[in-house]
């Protein structure tokens, strides 16, 4: 491993603001942006043996959660707070919110900080995207959405993007979500279908995304509703106590997962007993074992979310801060002319 040589400023981190990071995506373009951050989430998969894994860092509390969620490559670390708290719409406010910083291995100095609200969006749609590359059907240009909230939209561009789906059907049981979902998605050249039940937007469906926000037991879809040959994308699913699918669509499917340590927790096979088969999406990135191997196989992506996906993001942002203005610099970092002088630092600046 290359050692890599302090640079100068290095008091000064990059930052990252909700204002800047909604410039930067536009810049770049919404779907060439999650083109782009599927590379290298992709290629991290890819790298997976080489990350320091463990399950998320968890609060929790009756209102919600919140996260840690760190891992390194030996070379760069990282790291992202999360909460999950559902409750926050009722009260105008969001019910994810996170923040992330990439650091350098070799001096433990940060080497960026950004809002991963609007990243974490991003990053989750494309790693959706990444795992139906090897488990959707081929040809698929359907996809039902069933929650259609904040992460919505974002799931609909990643697989228009990535897997060129054109054929949307939409359910919420707040039926202004799916106005919104439908208005905001309008003009992104989508056939979108506004639905009046899950089992309306089933219909005629070989993917299916469910995003719901409530932390409970629920059953977004029951078995008789999943018919065979369909991708499930569930991502709503990722905390203890929280699940979306019946049991009975989990015991016919064939499961891959992010981390299984993880998801056995949070993810859907929380209902299933800890020695149920389940397959890793790394391993089926790098072609050590299949993905989707006949037309007529049910296939589950339980994803809940993982540290390798944040710190993909990350590191693709910083690579693409290089080409812009779209960052402040944070004197974030005391950095005093004799290291051991810290005390000395502070009284000069107050004779300043």
């Amino acid at each position: 491993m290359n050692t890599p040589t302090p640079p100068a400023g290095i008091n000064i981190v990059p930052f990252v603001s909700v204002d800047h990071m909604m410039k930067l995506v536009n810049h770049i373009g919404v779907e060439t942006f999650l083109r782009e951050l599927a590379v290298y989430i992709e290629d991290d998969f890819r790298r997976w043996e080489l990350f320091d894994k463990t399950p998320r860092v968890a609060s929790h509390s009756k209102d919600g959660v919140i996260e840690l969620m760190p891992t390194s490559d030996g070379e760069t670390y990282g790291f992202k707070y999360v909460n999950g708290h559902p409750k926050n719409t009722k009260e105008g406010l969001q019910t994810v919110t996170a923040f992330g910083v990439l650091s350098d291995v070799y001096t433990g100095y940060p080497a960026l900080l950004t809002e991963m609200t609007i990243l974490t969006a991003l990053r989750t749609a494309a790693t959706s995207a990444v795992a139906a590359k090897y488990l959707a059907p081929e040809e698929a240009d359907t996809m039902a959405i069933i929650g259609n909230g904040a992460q919505s939209e974002f799931q609909a561009m990643a697989f228009k993007a990535i897997l060129g789906i054109k054929k949307l059907r939409l359910y919420d049981i707040d039926q202004s979500a799916t106005e919104k979902c439908a208005f905001n998605l309008s003009g992104k050249s989508f056939d979108i279908t506004k639905c009046t039940t899950s089992q309306d937007a089933m219909e005629g469906a070989q993917i299916v995304t469910t995003v719901t926000a409530d932390k409970q037991y629920a059953t977004i879809l029951t078995d008789n509703m999943v018919g065979a040959g369909i991708h499930i994308n569930a991502i709503g699913g990722d905390c203890p106590g929280k699940t979306e699918l019946h049991k009975d669509i989990l015991l016919r499917s064939d499961i891959f997962v992010e981390y299984p340590p993880q998801t056995r927790i949070e993810g859907e096979i929380q209902q299933l007993n800890d020695d149920h088969p389940v397959k890793e999406l790394w391993q089926v990135i790098t072609g050590q074992i299949d993905g989707r191997t006949a037309a007529t196989q049910t296939t589950l992506f339980d994803s809940v979310g993982f540290a390798t996906e944040d710190f993909s993001a990350l590191r693709y942002v910083k690579d693409k801060l290089v080409e812009t203005e779209f960052y402040e610099e944070l004197d974030m970092l005391a950095d005093p002319d004799e290291p051991r002088d810290l005390f000395g630092m502070l009284l000069r600046a107050e004779s300043a």
